[in-house]
């Protein structure tokens, strides 16, 4: 599975742009990559994701909403082992 996260965000939203800064320093440290989308643009993920946005999700797992939880996805990335060590 790719080490990406991705954020359903929306371009106007305060709470998805704060998540998305507080996650960068986390996604760096781990090597991984971010990608929003807005869900404005998708009416299929606007009608998913809806009100819940900001959603950080790596594949179909979803990690949080509205806020980012450092600890849930600190705990979530320690389940990967480190390019290094393989």
């Amino acid at each position: 599975m790719e080490q990406r996260f991705t954020v359903m965000s929306r371009e106007w939203c305060h709470l998805c742009h704060d998540l998305v800064d507080a996650l960068r320093p986390l996604a760096d440290a781990a090597g991984w990559d971010i990608e929003v989308i807005d869900v404005d643009q998708h009416p299929d993920l606007e009608a998913r994701w809806g009100e819940w946005v900001p959603v950080l999700l790596h594949g179909e797992h979803e990690l949080c909403h509205y806020h980012l939880d450092e600890a849930a996805v600190r705990a979530y990335l320690g389940g990967f082992p480190l390019e290094s060590r393989a």
